[in-house]
């Protein structure tokens, strides 16, 4: 008969931060077992529960006992269990007893297969099995896999020592109305779970199930246990969002995750602080509210902090006062820490911390942080030399950008290096966009963070980027696989990102040509140049997937190992328009046609390039036509292309469709007469050269 199953496993207060994962660990796994054992129908839906204390999973149309299954056994080869007479063997009649089949005759098996191959196989019905045996096997192998962080030890009251990620208290397996006998880590299966410690209605906290289907229900209406993980979340982003009225809350996702993994029946309350905090930095605030008190900040309109925080409790009473004042009290102190330590930092200037730097190793084989910030320094001038921005600024925001991590502030909260930089060089006196710099040469930190917004917060994110890439993969510290200790993919991808959506006019080659100047004093350097090129544009490749464009269409731009990134996306714009047109798909393989043509003659196309295409030694119509469309078109490719007018120039192209169609049908370029051939030779390298200016359209052939 099928009914819903439920298991649960109540257990001490599981890590927070590791709930999620457990109780989806624990679902699947019983999932999976059932599945595997023919349990469950094709229209099963398992629903996953998991609370501060508890993995549950309801699973619906599960069978009471799996179905008859018809077993095909192979038992022994021809050769050894019949004799020469066909007679079945003393080992074919040890074999069947073994397999519990002594009144099988030979008679009853099957032959299958040729020559030694050849065996006997024997065909049966295999009665099911009742839903007991085979969850108590997959419940056994969900617990065992579990992703648990660290294994606990503990004794039952009997004595023995179990060891499981908490002390478990309960089992609760019923299948319909029904118990299921099961065991785990020495507890028996029931049917009663406990509810809430301080709200649940019975004064054991004891909640009876009539029926697996009740459980959800039950739990929320007698036990004061919302027990979806999502569930509980839901009320309480609902929860904050109603109490933070006009103002916005600051809820990341992280910390909601945390938050609901710590409580069984959320309540929010509202909470304050003195108006006298908010001198010091909003992001010092949120953040040791956020990591060291889970409670939720909230802004105006504008993202100015406010005094008022929520909180999310684990009990519902109509005087939360003490519950309010408690929070209140534990806020103050690290509220009071913050404002210490900003005011004890500021006493001194952010370059007064400079020389400190020289006792901070970067690396050991790429020295203090001293020695980086004078490398980046050096580097981010020349990169505003490059950018046309101003030199001075960006060399004074590279020197002082790595000074905050002296700070006290840094020291407790490493989450601010960058942003109390920037406090304290405002605090300073010093330029805004040094100031900025400060923060902004960490951008961007993830993958859609925002790039920095001055031209001297670029040259030095620039230079922070490509020097941590250009000194990391010198000393063979290069990703391998998925390691990437020292985020060189992130930083790659930063810089990728700054040069193509600022559209900087910058060589590759030669930012990385200056960022290894910067090394060039240290012993045993070797330039890796060459190697990070090739690994950024790899980086490239899946940035300009992410925006849409095809395999094809990006090799057709790559392929011309680009140095600037500038004009990327708009020719791979131009690209997509010319792919769209009729006449695309003849020239890309008559472009690749040539393409193959002039690289197997290289050395006689590198001597008639230069002399152009010699006009008396045109013979046939085709290729008197096709030198004439060329020379037609040469200019308005060239002005187009002058314009930055990819699309243009790449749609001029397909004038030529039918006369490079008429060339290749009509015109035999590898002609006997040598001077005809090479002459030949010429007006494809010219055409080739006018069809590639682009992009290498020969990617595009299918």
């Amino acid at each position: 008969m099928n009914q819903t199953l439920l298991i649960e496993l109540l257990t001490e207060e599981l890590p927070p931060k590791a709930l999620a994962k457990l109780g989806a660990a624990f679902a699947a796994g019983i999932v999976n077992g059932l599945k595997a054992r023919d349990f469950l129908e094709a229209d099963s839906v398992a629903t996953t529960y998991s609370t501060p204390r508890r993995l549950a999973v309801s699973i619906s149309h599960v069978r009471a006992i799996s179905p008859d299954k018809a077993i095909r056994e192979k038992i022994l080869p021809v050769s050894v269990a019949l004799d020469a007479n066909g007679a079945g063997t003393p080992p074919l009649a040890k074999k069947l007893a073994a397999l519990g089949f002594p009144e099988v005759g030979v008679a009853d098996l099957e032959r299958s297969g040729e020559g030694k191959a050849e065996s006997l196989f024997y065909t049966y019905t295999a009665a099911g099995s009742p839903l007991a045996s085979g969850l108590q096997t997959a419940l056994e192998e969900s617990a065992a896999k579990l992703p648990i962080p660290k294994l606990m030890s503990y004794q039952r009251p009997d004595g023995s020592t179990v060891q499981f990620v908490r002390p478990a208290h309960g089992l609760l397996a019923l299948h319909g109305i029904n118990i299921v006998p099961l065991t785990l880590l020495g507890l028996n299966a029931g049917r009663s779970t406990l509810g809430h410690r301080f709200l649940c209605a019975d004064r054991a906290h004891a909640v009876s199930l009539t029926h697996a289907e009740d459980y959800a229900e039950m739990l929320a209406a007698e036990g004061k246990v919302i027990a979806g993980n999502e569930a509980r979340k839901d009320s309480i982003r609902a929860q904050l969002l109603a109490k933070a009225g006009a103002d916005l809350v600051l809820m990341p996702e992280a910390l909601l995750d945390e938050v609901t993994a710590l409580v069984e029946w959320p309540v929010v309350y509202e909470c304050r602080f003195e108006e006298e905090f908010l001198a010091v930095p909003q992001e010092c605030l949120i953040l040791t509210m956020q990591t060291n008190q889970k409670y939720f900040a909230l802004t105006d309109a504008a993202g100015k902090l406010r005094s008022r925080f929520l909180i999310v409790s684990n009990i519902e009473t109509a005087t939360p006062e003490h519950i309010v004042g408690g929070n209140e009290r534990v806020v103050r102190p690290r509220l009071s820490d913050a404002k210490f330590f900003f005011e004890q930092d500021k006493k001194k200037s952010l370059h007064a911390r400079l020389p400190l730097l020289r006792n901070v190793v970067y690396h050991n084989k790429l020295g203090t942080q001293l020695e980086r910030t004078d490398r980046i320094t050096a580097l981010a001038g020349a990169i505003a030399a490059r950018m046309g921005a101003d030199v001075a600024l960006a060399e004074r925001g590279a020197l002082l950008a790595k000074a905050d991590l002296l700070t006290d502030m840094v020291g407790e909260f490493p989450e601010l290096q960058g942003i109390m930089g920037t406090y304290y060089a405002r605090h300073d006196g010093e330029h805004e966009e040094v100031a900025l710099a400060a923060s902004e040469h960490y951008q961007p930190r993830f993958a859609g963070d925002a790039l920095p917004g001055t031209a001297t917060g670029t040259a030095v994110a620039l230079a922070d980027k490509l020097e941590t890439l250009v000194g990391i993969w010198s000393i063979g510290l290069q990703p391998t696989g998925d390691k990437d200790p020292f985020a060189l993919r992130r930083h790659a991808l930063g810089v990728l990102r700054m040069l193509l959506e600022k559209r900087l006019p910058l060589s590759i080659v030669a930012l990385l040509a200056d960022t290894a100047a910067t090394f060039a004093a240290r012993p045993g350097f070797v330039d890796p140049s060459a190697e990070v090129k090739v690994f950024m544009l790899e980086r490239l490749r899946g940035i300009l997937r992410e925006r849409g464009f095809s395999p094809n269409e990006i090799e057709a731009v790559l392929a011309q190992n680009p140095d600037r990134l500038d004009d990327i996306v708009q020719r791979l714009e131009a690209v997509q328009a010319f792919a769209a047109l009729p006449e695309s798909a003849s020239l890309a393989a008559a472009n690749k046609r040539i393409t193959n043509i002039l690289k197997k003659n290289e050395e006689a196309v590198s001597l008639v390039a230069a002399a152009g295409v010699n006009a008396a030694l045109l013979r046939d119509a085709a290729e008197i036509k096709l030198a004439a469309a060329v020379a037609r078109v040469q200019p308005q490719v060239d002005a187009a292309f002058a314009g930055g007018d990819f699309a243009g120039t790449l749609k001029t192209l397909a004038q030529l469709r039918d006369d490079v169609d008429a060339f290749f049908n009509d015109v035999m370029v590898m002609a006997e007469d040598l001077a005809l051939r090479n002459n030949r030779l010429a007006l494809l390298a010219s055409l080739h050269g006018m069809m590639n200016r682009v992009a290498d359209i020969s990617k595009l052939a299918a």
